[in-house]
């Protein structure tokens, strides 16, 4: 019983730790894949790197965006470089 009550402490921190940084991050980290996975040609989108467009095309690991400038340029990312889809 000694044992218990002396292991309990780091039980409680170990499930503490869990539930306000390793769960939260897990959920964050599910709901940015799920972003990158229902991403759709057409749908506007911002960078991390802040580069506003729209995308063109998608592959398995790469997209290309159409950017608002004057050229319209097309530029080749990475799709983990997707923060956010623009509604």
């Amino acid at each position: 019983m000694e044992f218990f009550m002396a292991i309990l402490p780091f039980l409680v921190l170990i499930l503490v730790m869990y539930f306000l940084m390793i769960r939260p991050a897990q959920k964050k980290q599910k709901a940015v894949q799920d972003m990158q996975a229902n991403m759709q040609k057409g749908d506007d989108i911002i960078t991390i790197g802040g580069i506003h467009g729209t995308v063109e095309s998608f592959d398995q690991k790469h997209m290309y965006i159409r950017t608002d400038d004057v050229n319209g340029a097309i530029l080749k990312f990475e799709r983990v470089a997707l923060k956010e889809i623009v509604k």
